[in-house]
């Protein structure tokens, strides 16, 4: 189960035409992957989804959601960034962009492309150029005091989940404290309290990932010349 608060004013920029794409980043071992498996596999069914992994020099996320048939692995694309992980997803996106590109092109129905990052600090956002809203994820593993202290990801994220929520009682960590702390630093924005041990689903997260794919269609009907095919329903 998990908890959600926190009002989306919808403030990020839309693209006028494809998919959602979704940015994904977040400290090294807050559950990244692991999330990105979890709305591939309950999504699935019914969006057309792919992903695009980041690794410094290896592709092992993209290896993981592999061996765990989340998808077929031609919807899995890895980017070895060869520099620090914020550069590629923030500074010089060429190699997502290409990874995204490329697969809009193969999968022209696609409703949602997650491009994860690789592990970073607190400071990492995505370019609006590579991605229409981010999710940024920390686990309460790091301590309840992660959400006070701030930076890029945890203030500026569309959306911020406080992942592995069951672990707080056996770290010493209080939920209120950093529910509290998030939600004042975040001005309003979202957080989402997940723990994918109790709920694999990932349903808070789920939930804020359709209503922000149905806003991102509307805003595509709406910009799509007369005539024009609208994205699918």
């Amino acid at each position: 189960m998990g908890l959600f608060h926190g009002d989306d004013p919808h403030a990020h920029t839309v693209r006028t035409g494809g998919p959602l794409r979704v940015g994904i980043g977040g400290p090294v071992g807050s559950g990244k992957t692991a999330l990105v498996a979890a709305l591939c596999r309950t999504l699935s069914d019914r969006l057309s989804i792919a992903v695009v992994t980041n690794d410094i020099y290896t592709t092992e996320d993209a290896e993981f959601l592999r061996r765990n048939a989340v998808l077929p692995d031609e919807r899995i694309s890895a980017v070895q960034t060869g520099c620090c992980p914020h550069t590629a997803i923030r500074d010089d996106i060429t190699a997502n962009l290409d990874a995204v590109d490329d697969l809009v092109e193969r999968f022209a129905d696609l409703d949602v492309v997650l491009v994860e990052s690789g592990g970073d600090n607190l400071t990492a956002s995505f370019s609006k150029g590579l991605v229409d809203v981010q999710v940024f994820v920390v686990d309460v593993a790091g301590g309840d005091k992660v959400p006070r202290k701030g930076g890029p990801g945890v203030t500026g994220a569309d959306l911020l989940v406080i992942n592995k929520r069951d672990l707080a009682p056996l770290v010493g960590a209080d939920l209120d404290v950093m529910t509290s702390d998030a939600d004042r630093v975040r001005g309003g924005r979202p957080v989402a309290l997940v723990s994918l041990r109790e709920d694999p689903a990932a349903g808070p997260v789920v939930d804020w990932l359709l209503a922000e794919l149905e806003h991102h269609r509307v805003h595509v009907a709406g910009a799509a010349p007369a005539g024009a095919p609208h994205a699918r329903a």
